[in-house]
C-alpha cells in the first residue's frame, strides 16, 4: 500500500487497470483506503524522532506480530 500511495493515475483514474491481476486489485483497495489519511498530513516543522519513537513502537506492538513473515 505504501509503495503505491503516490501512484495517482492508478488509484484515482484507474489507469493501467488492464495490467492488474487479483492481488493488485486487493492492494488497490488498501491504497484507496489509506489515501485520505495521507493527504495533507504533513507539516512544515521537523519532527523529533526520539520523541516519536515510543508512539510508533506502541502502534507496531499493537498491530503487528513480534516476528514478521516477509
Amino acid at each position: 500500500m505504501i509503495r503505491f500511495h503516490s501512484f495517482y493515475p492508478w488509484h484515482r483514474e484507474d489507469a493501467y487497470s488492464h495490467l492488474t491481476n487479483e492481488k493488485d486489485k486487493q492492494i488497490l483497495e488498501a491504497v484507496r483506503a489509506f489515501n485520505p489519511y495521507d493527504l495533507y498530513s504533513k507539516g512544515d516543522e521537523n519532527c523529533e524522532p526520539a520523541k516519536l519513537r515510543p508512539y510508533y513502537e506502541g502502534l507496531i506492538a499493537k498491530f503487528f506480530p513480534p516476528v514478521l513473515d516477509w
